[in-house]
């Protein structure tokens, strides 16, 4: 039994395809890439049953005009001065399926973070009549 069970589950391993990749999405978490950080590039991939599965380096091609890939992520320099990056991610697979989209680099710095102190000293205060919440 052992040795007629083998050969079988080989063979249907062998024969069975992968999940199959329709089509792909750009599903982003941001509108802007900042500069001096790694920017996440989100991509799905529809499967035949409708269901989608997220995709990483492993399975796409990244491409940009500006900046370096280190797997889904994008790093922009500090200095970089253009307003936007183009880019383009193409299915390993299937060369056909490919989405081309531009980002824009964020241009308003971001807000100043609290101190730990300045964040426990507003819990504190909360609640406590005639104290100035800002």
């Amino acid at each position: 039994m052992k040795k007629t069970l083998l050969p079988i589950l080989l063979c249907l391993a062998i024969n069975s395809k992968a999940q199959q990749i329709k089509k792909i999405y750009v599903d982003l978490y941001t509108d802007s890439l900042k500069k001096g950080t790694y920017n996440y590039i989100n991509i799905d991939g529809q499967l035949p049953n409708g269901k989608y599965i997220p995709l990483d380096s492993t399975q796409l091609i990244f491409t940009a005009s500006a900046g370096k890939f280190s797997g889904n992520s994008l790093w922009i320099d500090k200095n970089f001065r253009d307003e936007k990056v183009d880019l383009t991610v193409t299915l390993r697979e299937d060369r056909s399926l490919h989405k081309e989209f531009t980002l824009y680099i964020k241009k308003k710095p971001d807000p100043e973070l609290k101190t730990s102190d300045e964040l426990m000293r507003e819990i504190r205060n909360r609640g406590k009549p005639g104290k100035n919440k800002d």
